[in-house]
C-alpha cells in the first residue's frame, strides 16, 4: 500500500500544472484538436499499413508471409521470376488465391505507385478504386495525402524540435550572462536574420540534390533565431531574482542556476510558442515544395499537389484535397496552441 502511495504522488502533477491542465482541458477547441490531431498523426505513422501495393499479410500453402516488412520472390507463390512479386499483377493473385489468400490494405496504393488500369487519361476523376482521383501521373491522391501527411509533420516536429532547444540554449547565455556575450550574440543575430534564405534554398538545390536531412539541416540554420530574443528577455529579467541571487552565492554552478531554477520560468512562454513553429514549419515546407525547391521530385508532399492543382486548373479535386489537409490541420494547430497560450497563462482560470 505504501509503495502505491509513493508511485501517486511521484506521478501526480503539482498544483500548478493541475490548474494548467484543467485550464487546458476548459478550451474545448483546443483539447478536442489536440486528440484529433494526435489520431491523424498516429494513423499516418502506419500509412504503409493503410496505404500499399503489397498486401500486409498472404497466407499461401499453409505458411504466413508479410510483404510489407520482406521482400519475396514470385517464386515463393508459384511463378516463374525469382524478382520480387508484382502483387497487383492479375497472375499473381491467381497464384496466391489458389492455395491461399491475401489480406490487402484498406488502399490498395502506395505514394508512387501508378494506376495503369484508368478508364480515362490521367489525371483521373474520384472513383471507386482512387477515393480522390489520380494526380497526372496516374498516382492515386489519398495515398499521396496520408504520406504526405506524415512527411510534413515529422519534418515540422524535427524543426521544431531542434531549433527550440538550439534557440533556448543561445537565449539562456545571451541573458544570463549579458554583456559582451548579449552584445555579440544580438549583433550576430541581426546579420544572420538579414541573409536571403529563399535565395540560399534556390542556390544550394542548384548544387546538390536535396532530401529530407538536406532540408532540414538548411532551415535549421534559421530557425533556430524564433526563441533567442524570448528566452533572452526571461534570463535577463530572472538573473537578478533574490532566488538566483541566493544559489548564486551558496556557489551553485551556472548551468545548475540556468537550467535548473531559471528556465523552468522561461518554459512557459517557450511552450506556448511550440503549436505556432509547427505550423509554421508545415507551411515552409509546403512552400518550398510549391516552388520546386523542396523535397525530392516525385516525394509524396502537400505542396507538390498544390503545384498540381494549380497546373491542373480542370482537375479541381487534385488542388481542393491538398488544401482541404493542409487546413486542417494547420487549424488544428493554432487551436492547440491558442489552448496552451490560455492554459500557461496565470491570468485565465477555468470554468470548471
Amino acid at each position: 500500500m505504501k509503495t502505491d502511495k509513493k508511485k501517486r504522488k511521484r506521478f501526480q502533477l503539482n498544483p500548478i500544472n493541475q490548474r494548467r491542465w484543467r485550464s487546458f482541458k476548459a478550451h474545448r477547441r483546443g483539447f478536442w484538436s489536440l486528440w484529433i490531431f494526435l489520431a491523424l498523426f498516429c494513423i499516418s505513422l502506419f500509412a504503409e499499413f493503410i496505404a500499399n501495393d503489397k498486401p500486409v499479410l498472404i497466407y499461401y500453402d499453409a505458411n504466413l508471409y508479410f510483404p510489407i516488412l520482406k521482400s519475396y520472390p514470385e517464386i515463393t507463390f508459384g511463378g516463374e521470376f525469382e524478382t520480387e512479386a508484382e502483387y497487383r499483377d492479375p497472375f499473381v493473385r491467381e497464384l496466391i488465391e489458389e492455395n491461399g489468400f491475401a489480406l490487402w490494405p484498406l488502399i490498395q496504393f502506395a505514394d508512387d505507385t501508378i494506376n495503369y488500369d484508368l478508364a480515362v487519361p490521367a489525371p483521373a476523376p474520384p472513383s471507386p478504386v482512387n477515393w480522390l482521383g489520380t494526380d497526372d501521373q496516374g498516382r492515386d491522391i489519398a495515398a499521396r495525402l496520408i504520406y504526405g501527411f506524415r512527411i510534413s509533420v515529422l519534418f515540422g516536429l524535427c524543426l521544431t524540435l531542434v531549433s527550440s532547444f538550439i534557440g533556448v540554449s543561445a537565449g539562456a547565455l545571451q541573458g544570463y550572462y549579458g554583456g559582451w556575450i548579449d552584445l555579440l550574440g544580438q549583433r550576430f543575430m541581426e546579420i544572420w536574420s538579414g541573409l536571403p534564405v529563399l535565395y540560399l534554398l534556390i542556390i544550394l538545390a542548384s548544387i546538390v540534390q536535396t532530401n529530407f536531412w538536406w532540408l532540414l539541416g538548411i532551415m535549421l540554420l534559421f530557425s533556430w533565431m524564433m526563441l533567442v530574443d524570448l528566452v533572452r528577455a526571461e534570463f535577463l529579467k530572472g538573473r537578478n531574482l533574490e532566488y538566483v541571487r541566493a544559489a548564486r552565492a551558496l556557489g551553485l554552478k551556472d548551468l545548475i542556476i540556468m537550467f535548473r531554477h531559471i528556465l523552468p520560468n522561461a518554459m512557459v512562454s517557450t511552450i506556448t510558442f511550440m503549436p505556432f513553429i509547427l505550423s509554421g514549419s508545415v507551411t515552409t515546407l509546403t512552400a518550398l515544395d510549391f516552388l520546386g525547391f523542396g523535397l525530392p521530385a516525385g516525394s509524396p508532399s502537400l505542396g507538390e499537389l498544390l503545384r498540381q492543382g494549380k497546373a491542373n486548373l480542370h482537375a479541381a479535386w487534385i488542388g481542393i484535397s491538398a488544401f482541404v489537409v493542409l487546413s486542417v490541420m494547420l487549424t488544428l494547430l493554432v487551436f492547440i496552441g491558442e489552448a496552451a497560450r490560455d492554459a500557461l497563462d496565470p491570468r485565465h482560470g477555468t470554468n470548471n
